[in-house]
């Protein structure tokens, strides 16, 4: 009899076994978001120090009227990510789509999420989706003839490097089609301190929320990572215009992930996320090499961070 495979957790395996094999350590971000990672999340959204969610929460609130207006009737949201707490809610209230479509990796989350929303939002159609945003995957059915609106908010997209940006870009235009809206929350380049802040809390929860991700290796991929051996690092890198969180070895370990087996010598590190920082002609930019047409852009008045409502371009060849 064959085995089963769980498709995400061979996708996990695979990405964690060749990301530290890698001459540069590193596992994708999206790995984080796993029950636990996905709480750990929710939990630093709402720290003093972490001003991504709390402003973009009050120019949302601020500027949906001006938002809703652009939005045809009869839509559905579809959401890139597991729906906020916070921040869906206020678009789905000022909208009132036909349906609202949550993709996410992490699918306890997103169904705990959905039943919220569903108990929020009597009648609306709420239809999760458990996926890989970044990969492709069909949305629900009935949903493809209705006007769409993308809805990717948090700044998710710094996450990618550039390249990888502009192609899930264009995976998101692809999916929701020629005509459709996207919604995308961008954050702005401010001063370095007040960036570390925001990744390296007091209260230490960003420290637990990286740590967490070899906790889930050492649970779901038979790993024996001694936790205690790392500790949570936020860096700033000018150039790249980015906060990187790594995970910095603190003496020399060894440990095994899947039965294969790893060195790291003290001071080397994972690297776990980046956070892209946008001026305003490269977030212009950014978007038109996705696909995607800037139509209205929001910022709030320390201009801390964007909302801008794009369009999806038709496909064209180069010439």
């Amino acid at each position: 009899m064959l085995a089963i495979v769980d498709p995400q957790l061979e996708a996990f395996r695979n990405d964690v076994l060749a990301g530290l094999s890698a001459p540069i350590p590193a596992v994708p971000a999206r790995w984080f978001y796993d029950q636990r990672g996905s709480e750990l999340f929710d939990d630093i959204t709402r720290l003093p120090s972490y001003y991504p969610t709390q402003v973009e929460t009050r120019l949302l609130q601020d500027v949906m009227p001006e938002i809703a207006a652009c939005i045809p009737e009869g839509a559905a949201v579809v959401e890139f990510g597991a729906g906020s707490q916070t921040k869906t809610p206020i678009l789905l209230e000022a909208v009132a789509p036909a349906a609202y479509v949550p993709i996410d990796i992490s699918g306890d989350y997103l169904e705990q999420s959905a039943a919220e929303l569903r108990d929020q939002f009597e009648g609306l159609k709420v239809l999760p989706v458990t996926a890989d945003f970044t990969r492709p995957f069909h949305l629900p059915e009935g949903v493809e003839p209705l006007p769409k609106l993308g809805f990717f908010p948090g700044s998710t997209i710094g996450n990618f490097v550039p390249r990888s940006a502009t192609d899930l870009l264009r995976h998101f235009r692809d999916l929701l089609g020629t005509g459709a809206l996207l919604l995308i929350g961008m954050d702005r380049v401010k001063s370095v301190k007040r960036l570390i802040d925001a990744y390296d809390d007091p209260e230490g929860v960003t420290a637990q929320f990286n740590l967490n991700l070899l906790h889930r290796i050492n649970r779901e991929l038979d790993g024996d990572i001694p936790v205690d051996a790392f500790r949570h690092e936020a860096r700033w890198n000018d150039i790249l215009s980015r906060i990187e969180m790594h995970l910095v070895a603190t003496r020399d370990v060894r440990f095994t992930v899947s039965g294969q087996p790893f060195d790291f010598a003290a001071g080397s590190s994972i690297h776990s996320e980046n956070s892209h920082k946008y001026g305003e002609r490269g977030a212009r930019l950014l978007l038109l090499a996705g696909g995607w047409t800037p139509l209205r852009e929001w910022s709030d008045e320390a201009g801390d961070f964007w909302i801008i409502l794009a369009e999806a371009q038709p496909l064209r060849f180069a010439p």
